[in-house]
């Protein structure tokens, strides 16, 4: 069976079950409601897990940097990292060197939800790639970081070029 170029016209329009953006979120879609039976009553989810995972790496981070880490957006970040100290999950203070920013650590709730949701995690990550024969698993999520990487770094095509 030969492998699919790309979209493909067909009588009824374009085909989504070939284009890239809408079977990456699909794939997010299934990965996110594994990771929820993952961790069943736990109540943390897989963006809290990824702010845990993120600060436990970086304690005392500022969430302004905590977004670009995370890709999550400035303001569902800073409403999730309320609620996440209110439960005593993060620990959050003024930095030193700017009294306007929020810096995070670890609560010791924190590290505990942490230490039970990472086994879930990892049993997720390993079913997500269990579609694709295992020599190819590696290079599959290196394909994804450069691509992340690409979309980060590419400038809106519609908005004015920076000469070089």
């Amino acid at each position: 069976m030969m492998a699919s170029r790309g979209p493909r016209k067909t009588d009824g329009g374009f085909d989504l079950s070939v284009t890239p953006t809408y079977l990456m979120r699909r794939c997010l879609q299934r990965a996110n409601d594994r990771f929820s039976r993952e961790l069943g009553a736990s109540g943390l989810t897989k963006q809290q897990f990824t702010v845990l995972a993120a600060v436990e790496q970086n304690e005392g981070i500022t969430q302004t940097r905590l977004v670009k880490i995370t890709g999550i957006d400035r303001s569902t970040l800073a409403e999730m990292a309320r609620r996440m100290v209110e439960r005593g999950l993060l620990v959050r203070g003024r930095t030193e060197e700017d009294a306007r920013a929020n810096a995070v650590r670890l609560g010791p709730l924190g590290r505990k939800a942490l230490r039970g949701a990472r086994a879930a995690s990892e049993r997720v990550e390993k079913g997500v790639l269990a579609g694709l024969p295992a020599t190819e698993r590696s290079r599959f999520s290196r394909d994804l970081a450069m691509i992340v990487t690409h979309l980060e770094h590419d400038r809106d095509p519609r908005s004015p070029r920076r000469p070089r």
